[in-house]
């Protein structure tokens, strides 16, 4: 499935059987997206943080705790952020390529 944004370009494309959860989590990640490349930032976090609650049970989750950091930052500009992010990673999906995307903001 192809997730694209009000102008017609791809923002997002799952493929392949998921679970139900797993597609919810994955539909809500789509609309995070959009906002954070409509540079929506405060959206794009909520979005996030909305898929972190409600999901944290689904492989969305450390996709998600990476991308609301980044749209926190982006929003903000507080670098700082980004250095919570990387711990709350290493904290909840230690093994997860987000976690390894993250290492350079902790120190």
């Amino acid at each position: 499935m192809l997730v694209l944004d009000s102008k017609g370009a791809e923002r997002y494309r799952i493929e392949g059987y998921l679970p139900k959860d797993e597609f919810e989590a994955q539909l809500e990640m789509a609309l995070a997206r959009i906002a954070f490349k409509e540079k929506r930032w405060a959206d794009a976090e909520r979005t996030y943080g909305v898929v972190m609650k409600k999901f944290r049970n689904t492989s969305a989750l450390p996709e998600a705790i990476y991308w609301r950091g980044v749209s926190n930052y982006k929003g903000t500009g507080d670098h700082t952020v980004l250095g919570q992010t990387a711990k709350e990673l290493q904290e909840k999906a230690p093994d997860s390529v987000w976690a390894k995307r993250a290492i350079p903001w902790l120190a």
